[in-house]
C-alpha cells in the first residue's frame, strides 16, 4: 500500500490498544492436571477435563492465581481480592467445551501502567485497563491437506494471563516498545517464556484514527494473532494508511476482527467485530470465587525479584550510559551476570565496558546467550582487577587475556596473564628500548614531530605497542615518549 502524502497523515492521529496474551509457564493447566508442556505430539496432553466430556469438572491452578498477581503488581495494578470466573461462549472447532473459562466482571488486576521508553529519547506510561485469568483454546491446523483442518487440543486449557492497555499508543514504535516492556516483565518474573513464534506470547491490536484534536474515538479495528513484534508494527502502519484513504473517500470505517498477512503485510476481515454481550458471559457455575487477602497479596511482592526498569534506574545511576543500562537489563540473564559482577568490582564503567565490548562480540559469534558464558563473573572481575592496577590495558584484556580465560576457566586472570606473559613491564630500560625502536624506524616522522605535526605521535605509540606485544603502559610509555622527541 502506497504511503500517505504528509499532508494527508499529518491530519489524523492513530490510537492504538493491544491485548497481550501470556501463557503462563506453570506445569499443569489451568484447570486440570493436563501437562501444560509445549511441543508434545498433537492431542497427547488431553483428558476427559480438558476436552469437556459431561460430568468432568475444573480445578483451579494455584500457580494460575500466583503468575497473574505477579504480572499485575510488577504492572502497578490494584489487585482485586475478590475473583470470579465467567464462561464466555462462542464456537470454534478447536475449543472443546464450547466456551472458554475466562473472566469478565471481576478480573484479578485492575489499573496500572507499564513504562516504556521510545526511540526519542523519551519515556511514557502506557495505561494498563485490567489483567484477567483465562484458559487458552485448541489450535486449528490448516497448511498439511489441502480440504481438511486438523485439531490439536494439546494447547486448549493451558493457563493464559491477558494484559490489556488503555488506548494509550500514539505509534507503532509505542506499541512496539510496549511489547518489548511486557515480555521483560514476563521473563523477569519467570512466569512466561514471552517466545511469540511458538505462540506462548501473543498480541491481537485494536487500531482506529481520528482527526487530530478530536476527543472520541474512531470505530476500531482489531487485528488478530500478531505473532512477533515487526508484524504488529507493519499491522499497525498499514491500518493507519487504510483507514485513513477510506476517511479521506468519505467512507466509513466498519468495526471489523481482521486477519494480518504475513507475505503481503496486509489486512483482510475475518468477522464482524463481536462485542462483550456477544459472547453471553455468565458466571462459571463450577468454580467457586476466589478470595484473596492482604497476606498472600505482599507475600507475592516481597518474592518479586528486581525488574528491569528498576535496573536500568540503578544501572544509569551508577554512571553508565542509558543505552548500555538499556542492552544489559533487555535480557534477564545478562542482567543477572551483570549484578553477580558488580558484586566483585566497583569499577562499573569497566565492567559495562568489558560486557558490551569482548563478552558480546564472542556470544555473537558463538550463538551462546550468557548462560553459556564459562567465565563466572569474579574471574571477569579479576580482568577488571588487572586494568585497574595497570598490569594490563584494555586491548590485551580484551584481545588476549579473555579468548585465553575461555580456554581456561578454572584459572584467574591473574594466574593466565601470568603464564602469558601479558603484565606489563615495568622495566624502565625496556620501555626506552621500544621508544628508540620506534623512533629509529620512522626518521622522517621524528623530524615532523619537530616541525610542530604532534599527530605523529600515535604512528610511534603502535609501533612500540606492536613490538612489546601490549606489554606496557600507555600513559607512562605515551609520556616518555614525548618527553624523548622533545630532547631532539
Amino acid at each position: 500500500m502506497t504511503l500517505l502524502p504528509v499532508e494527508i497523515s499529518e491530519k489524523y492521529e492513530l490510537v492504538v490498544g493491544l491485548e497481550v496474551h501470556a501463557q503462563l509457564s506453570t506445569l499443569s493447566k489451568a484447570f486440570s492436571p493436563d501437562s501444560a508442556a509445549f511441543g508434545a505430539e498433537p492431542n497427547h496432553h488431553i483428558s476427559a477435563i480438558s476436552l469437556g466430556h459431561p460430568g468432568t469438572l475444573p480445578r483451579i491452578n494455584k500457580h494460575m492465581v500466583e503468575y497473574a498477581v505477579k504480572m499485575g503488581l510488577a504492572c502497578n495494578c490494584t489487585i482485586n481480592l475478590q475473583n470470579n470466573f465467567a464462561r464466555k461462549n462462542y464456537f470454534y472447532a478447536d475449543l472443546p467445551k464450547g466456551y472458554q473459562i475466562s473472566q469478565h466482571q471481576m478480573p484479578v488486576c485492575l489499573g496500572g501502567f507499564v513504562t516504556v521508553r521510545l526511540s526519542n529519547g523519551t519515556s511514557k506510561n502506557i495505561a494498563i485497563h485490567h489483567i484477567h485469568m483465562e484458559e487458552d483454546a485448541g489450535k486449528s491446523l490448516h497448511d498439511n491437506h489441502h480440504e481438511d483442518s486438523l485439531i490439536d487440543l494439546n494447547r486448549a486449557g493451558v493457563p493464559l494471563i491477558e494484559i490489556v492497555s488503555e488506548p494509550d499508543m500514539r505509534s507503532s514504535d509505542e506499541a512496539g516498545q510496549f511489547l518489548v516492556e511486557i515480555r521483560k516483565l514476563l521473563r523477569y518474573l519467570d512466569i512466561c517464556d514471552g517466545n511469540m513464534e511458538e505462540g506462548s506470547m501473543r498480541c491481537d491490536a485494536n487500531i482506529s484514527v481520528r482527526l487530530k484534536g478530536a476527543t472520541e474515538y474512531g470505530n476500531r479495528c482489531e487485528v488478530k494473532n500478531l505473532n512477533s513484534i515487526r508484524n504488529v508494527h507493519r499491522a499497525i502502519e498499514h491500518e493507519f494508511i487504510r483507514q485513513v484513504n477510506i476517511m479521506e473517500n468519505g467512507g466509513h470505517i466498519d468495526q471489523n476482527t481482521l486477519n494480518f498477512h504475513e507475505d503481503t503485510g496486509e489486512t483482510s476481515v475475518l468477522r464482524s467485530k463481536e462485542m462483550a454481550n456477544d459472547y453471553r458471559y455468565f458466571p462459571e457455575p463450577d468454580l467457586m470465587p476466589i478470595v484473596l487477602n492482604n497476606a498472600y497479596i505482599e507475600r507475592i511482592r516481597q518474592s518479586l525479584p528486581a525488574l528491569s526498569n528498576q535496573l536500568y534506574s540503578k544501572y544509569v545511576g551508577l554512571g553508565l550510559s542509558e543505552y548500555d543500562a538499556g542492552v544489559i537489563t533487555a535480557d534477564k540473564e545478562t542482567a543477572l551476570y551483570f549484578e553477580e559482577l558488580i558484586k566483585h568490582t566497583a569499577n562499573y564503567k569497566a565492567a559495562a565496558h568489558l560486557m558490551m565490548g569482548a563478552v558480546k562480540s564472542y556470544l555473537n559469534e558463538t550463538g551462546l546467550s550468557i548462560t553459556g558464558l564459562n567465565i563466572e563473573p569474579i574471574k571477569l572481575a579479576g580482568i577488571i582487577k588487572l586494568v585497574d592496577a595497570g598490569s594490563i590495558n584494555n586491548s590485551v584484556a580484551s584481545h588476549k587475556l579473555f579468548p585465553a580465560l575461555l580456554k581456561s576457566p578454572g584459572k584467574s586472570a591473574e594466574a593466565v596473564a601470568n603464564e602469558l606473559n601479558l603484565l606489563i613491564t615495568a622495566d624502565s630500560d625496556e620501555v626506552s628500548q621500544y621508544i628508540q625502536h620506534a623512533l629509529a624506524k620512522f626518521p622522517d616522522k621524528v623530524i615532523e614531530y619537530q616541525k610542530g605535526k604532534k599527530g605523529v605521535v600515535g604512528l610511534f605509540m603502535g609501533e612500540i605497542m606492536k613490538v612489546s606485544h601490549g606489554k606496557i603502559d600507555p600513559q607512562t610509555t605515551n609520556r616518555l615518549l614525548i618527553k624523548e622527541l622533545e630532547s631532539k
